[in-house]
């Protein structure tokens, strides 16, 4: 007769099937084949989301830094648009996977939209391929209906098309650095897409428009990097006002978003004004202080500066549908991301993410 200690055990048979069904899991995630995906769990002992972490690391290693590489031999110092690679298999990092399911409970509710705005630095190659991950990462985690990215280098986007295939990608630009969107594909419907100049911006500057619906609702999603540094203020408030004529000229069954790294101090908002119905989500949701500051050189060590520099230059702002009959989308969640260090000792970037979340009233 078997005694209780044994009956609690798991059987071998039980054990052989889950690790069966992880190994098969894992390389449905991953499109490796059995044998690796049983290497990869066996060396992280059978710890999936441990093991998918070294998976990713070790194919970033292998992939994105070969795109680097190409890269900064060719399009980065030729400005020549960066010549197609052999293809690699699809990794849809942002799947229906473990690592995906641990969503936040503001998440919960599929009727919201969330999204994701965040300049990556793309610029700053030290450690790219690990900061890129950490990027992924937080999509994973998230789960975002949209993302807004600036500061995008062509390799950085092809990275991003290899991993995150459950989302349709949008490109501000081509060469140098540039801005782009994600929207999911199971959740937000594309329409159209437009790039609007900036006419007189001195830098690789414009605005990213994208029509699409969601739950049936229509939205326009808008997404800039305005000029940077404090002697550019002039060129930063015409560039903010094409944004917010944008904003105020839509069709009123339409709810625009728009967000980005705005480069923008309180005194130049104010300069410009914000069209009737527009707001500034942070300050919609209260001004939390946690959300305040998305660049910190107080708590974020990305930049090695001699000095303390703390601002909101990354916002988001919402200018809800008026139509009668039109659900009407308001801000009701905000969150400040990518605050941990990753294990180079560095942050995804030297700006934090904005997470926020809109709900229909």
């Amino acid at each position: 007769m078997a005694s209780t200690s044994d009956l609690d055990k798991p059987s071998v048979s039980n054990v052989e099937e889950k690790r069966s069904r992880m190994c098969s899991e894992f390389a449905g995630i991953t499109g490796s084949d059995s044998a690796v995906s049983q290497c990869y769990l066996v060396d992280n002992d059978w710890e999936m989301e441990k093991a998918l972490n070294s998976f990713f690391e070790s194919d970033l290693e292998k992939v994105f830094e070969e795109d680097l590489s190409d890269s900064e031999s060719g399009s980065k110092s030729t400005g020549q648009k960066m010549e197609g690679k052999p293809p690699v298999e699809c990794i849809d990092l942002t799947g229906d996977s473990p690592v995906s399911k641990r969503k936040p409970p503001e998440e919960e509710d599929d009727d919201k939209l969330s999204l994701i705005s965040w300049n990556v630095d793309g610029l700053d190659t030290d450690n790219l391929g690990e900061r890129a991950r950490g990027l992924c990462s937080n999509l994973a985690l998230y789960t975002p209906d949209v993302v807004f990215l600036q500061e995008l280098i062509p390799p950085y986007v092809q990275y991003l098309k290899k991993r995150a295939v459950s989302y349709l990608f949008i490109e501000g630009g081509e060469e140098g650095y540039f801005t782009g969107m994600m929207l999911k594909k199971s959740r937000v419907k594309f329409v159209e897409s437009e790039i609007v100049t900036f006419p007189t911006t001195q830098m690789m500057r414009n605005l990213l428009v994208a029509q699409v619906t969601f739950k049936g609702q229509k939205l326009c999603l808008m997404t800039s990097h305005l000029e940077s540094c404090k002697g550019q203020a002039a060129e930063r408030m015409k560039q903010l006002r094409v944004a917010m004529q944008r904003m105020r000229e839509a069709p009123n069954d339409v709810t625009v978003l728009f967000g980005g790294d705005t480069n923008l101090r309180d005194t130049e908002v104010a300069k410009v004004g914000l069209p009737p119905q527009v707001s500034d989500v942070w300050e919609r949701l209260g001004k939390q202080e946690h959300c305040r500051y998305t660049w910190d050189t107080k708590a974020n060590s990305n930049k090695t500066v001699p000095y303390i520099s703390r601002c909101r230059f990354d916002r988001v702002y919402i200018r809800p549908a008026a139509k009668d009959g039109i659900p009407c989308l308001a801000p009701d969640h905000m969150d400040l991301l990518g605050q941990d260090k990753l294990d180079c000792g560095r942050y995804t970037s030297d700006h934090w993410g904005i997470y926020c979340s809109f709900a229909a009233l």
